[in-house]
């Protein structure tokens, strides 16, 4: 996977260097970086991986935490340095149709974990090899890894890319996201103190 295009993207965050990253430059859907003010490659750089919530992201959904943690890492990072990389993986990798059908599913009363198993679909087949590929890309080999996933952490044990400190990225739970959340923690054992 090789930067196709990048440019200077100003945004309501700062600014940032915004690249697309994929295998073919005629890829529709190729996984991006948000960069700002990348730190030294000896120092650890900050960093988010984010996995697509449309959803979330662009439209507000309040079913999840998704867009809120992607506003808060956009923040932090136009704050402190680092990247926010961007994996387009909707859905926990089941795609944005599939995740439709669950949330279907999910207001016949099952959680996220469990809609995604009755469609046939792995609980969570989302991986991070590319993200690790867009480090190693901007050759950076230590990082500070903003996440409550310990599937993150876990990706990273294998490559050559260092976590040097995990820092949290919680977001205060409310009515329509506490049953999520709730099996962010207890199911896929996400790092929550506040659910």
């Amino acid at each position: 996977m090789v930067q196709q295009a990048s440019v200077n993207l100003k945004t309501a965050y700062g600014n940032f260097e915004f690249a697309a990253f994929s295998d073919s430059s005629e890829d529709l859907m190729p996984h991006l970086a948000l960069v700002n003010n990348p730190s030294p490659t000896d120092k650890p750089m900050n960093v988010r991986i984010h996995s697509e919530c449309i959803t979330g992201d662009l439209f507000g959904s309040c079913r999840c935490d998704c867009g809120e943690q992607l506003s808060a890492s956009m923040d932090y990072i136009s704050k402190n340095g680092g990247m926010v990389i961007y994996l387009r993986q909707e859905g926990r990798g089941i795609g944005i149709i599939n995740k439709i059908k669950a949330y279907n599913q999910q207001d016949l009363g099952f959680d996220t974990a469990e809609a995604n198993k009755n469609l046939g679909f792995e609980y969570d087949a989302r991986m991070y090899d590319e993200a690790i590929s867009i480090l190693e890309y901007y050759n950076v080999t230590k990082i500070n890894l903003l996440t409550n996933n310990p599937d993150k952490l876990e990706a990273f044990k294998q490559s050559k890319v260092e976590i040097i400190k995990r820092i949290p990225l919680e977001i205060n739970p409310h009515s329509d996201n506490k049953k999520y959340l709730k099996t962010k923690k207890e199911f896929f054992g996400h790092l929550l103190e506040l659910v």
